[in-house]
């Protein structure tokens, strides 16, 4: 049964993460803005833009009924893969950091693998919802849905951007096993994966060299390791109450580019511990709410979409904060609503509006 208004408390989460990720991306960012843009609001602006846009998004998505997605998931999957596949053709294609992820539109750019989270997250959920009788079965369930996250992930990976395609997989995984798969096909593919993710690492020396940064960043403090070695010197100094907003140190051109992947560092430095610990309440509040709209939605289809939704933001959490405090390697995973950036703001304030929709049907 519909209700007039949507989950007030992962409502508040949201915001207050946004209003807490444009006050950080101005502060971490503004020096970096004023050396090359003569502009210290020059990120802070194009994210409250980002932000802004993505908000009406979600108030729109938010009332249009989810079912809606149901029907158009095929297209919306459809548009994705082109997308992906338009991404890896030069001219079309723009190269960042090494990777050919971006599509160039007008001033701004898109990031089709954002795209494709969703659209495949979409996508699954009414696969898995209309065969579910078949998903315990390898060959008619586990199978096909495994086949198609792969195919997704293996374009992803010839961008190359191999963190937003493990979010992908292991999203996608959480919504196949939450089906009903059963635990013996994931024994197989853990194995397979593991073999796998071995030959990828492999495969690309600048991976391999993250992975020795990781264990030992003091063995190349000035190569492979002065990334999170910088960043353990954002967060070290903070201590409990941290060095005040705007006073980080490691902004000044030491932490490279604060205000993107390691923007929680700039977080821990200047507003400490209480601070780090705020925003990660937040997100658990999220996460909390999240899987209450999930499990209370009216149908599989309902719950099997809002499990996603909540997955794939809660893993970029999980990953992001690992990298940053030197848990796992380096992997190029930005930090939802506070890391700048417009696709991947603006995709996850629209996945937040089909989850708040699902919230005003849901049994909480």
């Amino acid at each position: 049964m519909l209700k007039n208004k949507p989950d007030m408390l992962l409502t508040i989460a949201i915001f207050s993460l946004l209003i807490i990720g444009v006050v950080m991306v101005y502060s971490a960012s503004a020096i970096w803005a004023d050396y090359k843009f003569n502009d210290t609001f020059y990120f802070a602006k194009r994210q409250l833009l980002f932000a802004t846009l993505g908000i009406i998004a979600m108030i729109v998505v938010m009332n249009i009924p989810y079912l809606t997605w149901k029907t158009y998931a095929k297209p919306i999957l459809l548009i994705c893969f082109i997308l992906l596949i338009g991404v890896l053709i030069p001219g079309i294609g723009m190269v960042r950091g090494g990777a050919r992820s971006w599509i160039g539109v007008g001033a701004f750019s898109i990031q089709p693998a954002e795209f494709m989270k969703l659209g495949l997250i979409i996508f699954l959920s009414t696969y898995l919802a209309s065969n579910q009788k078949y998903i315990t079965s390898f060959k008619k369930g586990f199978l096909p849905s495994l086949l198609l996250v792969f195919v997704a992930f293996g374009l992803i990976m010839l961008q190359p951007d191999l963190g937003t395609g493990v979010v992908l997989v292991l999203t996608c995984l959480i919504m196949i096993f939450v089906a009903g798969a059963k635990i013996s096909h994931f024994v197989g593919l853990g194995i397979l994966g593991l073999i796998g993710f071995l030959g990828l690492i492999i495969s690309a020396p600048y991976r391999i060299n993250r992975i020795t940064a990781f264990l030992n960043p003091w063995e190349d403090p000035l190569g492979n390791g002065f990334q999170i070695i910088q960043s353990l010197y954002a967060i070290g100094p903070g201590g409990l109450m941290g060095l005040g907003l705007g006073q980080s140190l490691q902004k000044f051109f030491y932490l490279p580019e604060p205000h993107n992947d390691f923007i929680f560092a700039i977080l821990a430095e200047e507003l400490g511990f209480i601070g780090g610990t705020f925003v990660l309440l937040l997100f658990l509040l999220l996460l909390w709410r999240g899987i209450r709209v999930a499990l209370g939605a009216p149908d599989t289809f309902g719950s099997l979409l809002g499990l996603g939704i909540v997955g794939m933001i809660s893993l970029q959490v999980m990953i992001n904060i690992s990298v940053v405090i030197g848990l796992i390697p380096v992997t190029g995973i930005t930090l939802p609503f506070l890391s700048y950036g417009g696709s991947s703001l603006t995709l996850t304030l629209l996945s937040i509006g089909i989850l708040l929709n699902i919230s005003r049907y849901a049994r909480l």
